[in-house]
């Protein structure tokens, strides 16, 4: 809503500096300050970091006559980049709302000339603006499982190669991402201890995204749909794995580039989040049946024939 016309307000936060900080709280205020305003039909313009939003309005962009208000949302008033505001706006109306003061008698602070805080010693605490913002989208929740070892393939490895992609092309998805290792550590409080532990995040999980042979076979297992890609040049066991699944989603190294192009991980990723979900919960069940596939471990009993002598 621009609001460049010398009376307009400008709306800023720590989300607005250079080197600042955009936190998911801090955005979620800042809608709802929008909303507030847009409801009162109220002209506005947001400064954003250029650093975390390139195409919107910096404050290299902005001229400070052409506004009579500066609203700060948000986080705790204090340091100079907060003081730098009341410098270059002293001929604004400077409104802080939502904030933490930590230091009354700062210069940050006492430059407002309204303080609606959050918390501040001596007064009651008020509910956070990001608890009332505008209710959010849906995204999808993604696990992603990539190795950078499994170097017994040797040159037929494209690990780096295949992640680079992946990851590239994940970043700009509107999915929440979360990165997963399959590799379980009893000491280290960010990994799963035990494979309950690790199903219990995929179970929860909208797709997993993986080039591990177990982040394929644990998410389908789980009843998750997946978007595999095998990293060895040719295939390799991720690629045989999903034909013993029965499952589709698979692309090879080799093709990574040519399917990213020709929109084939696009068309993986629309299936596994419609009617990869109940395929992959008809793998997961069929995983379970009693008449399940066959695998390695229903032969070793004969395998080990008569005690000492294998059959």
């Amino acid at each position: 809503m621009d609001a460049r016309d010398g009376g307009g307000i400008l709306v800023t936060g720590w989300f607005s500096f250079l080197h600042g900080e955009a936190t998911a709280g801090d955005v979620l205020a800042l809608a709802r300050v929008e909303e507030v305003l847009r409801d009162a039909d109220l002209a506005y313009d947001v400064v954003w970091s250029p650093g975390f939003r390139a195409d919107g309005i910096h404050f290299a962009d902005v001229d400070p006559a052409a506004y009579s208000r500066l609203v700060f949302v948000c986080g705790p008033v204090h340091g100079p980049q907060v003081e730098e505001l009341h410098r270059v706006f002293a001929h604004c109306v400077r409104i802080a709302v939502g904030v933490s003061v930590v230091d009354p008698g700062s210069p940050a602070v006492t430059g407002f000339h309204r303080v609606l805080a959050r918390d501040a010693a001596g007064a009651a605490p008020g509910l956070d603006l990001a608890a009332r913002a505008p209710a959010l989208p849906g995204v999808p929740v993604v696990g992603v499982v990539l190795t950078h070892g499994q170097h017994e393939y040797a040159g037929r490895r494209r690990h780096e190669e295949a992640a680079a992609v992946l990851t590239r092309w994940l970043g700009g998805l509107d999915c929440a991402r979360l990165e997963l290792e399959t590799r379980l550590d009893a000491h280290d409080w960010r990994l799963c201890g035990t494979p309950a532990q690790f199903e219990a995040v995929l179970s929860r999980l909208d797709l997993v995204v993986t080039d591990r042979l177990h982040g394929l076979v644990l998410a389908l297992r789980a009843g998750v749909p997946v978007l595999a890609v095998d990293p060895v040049e040719g295939g390799a066991k991720v690629t045989a794995q999903a034909v013993a699944c029965g499952w589709p989603a698979v692309v090879g190294a080799g093709r990574l580039d040519a399917a990213l192009r020709e929109g084939v991980l696009e068309h993986w990723w629309r299936w596994c989040l419609t009617d990869g979900r109940a395929e992959a919960a008809r793998t997961g069940a069929r995983f379970r049946a009693d008449d399940a596939v066959t695998d390695a471990a229903d032969a070793l009993v004969a395998a080990l024939g008569p005690a000492g002598r294998p059959a």
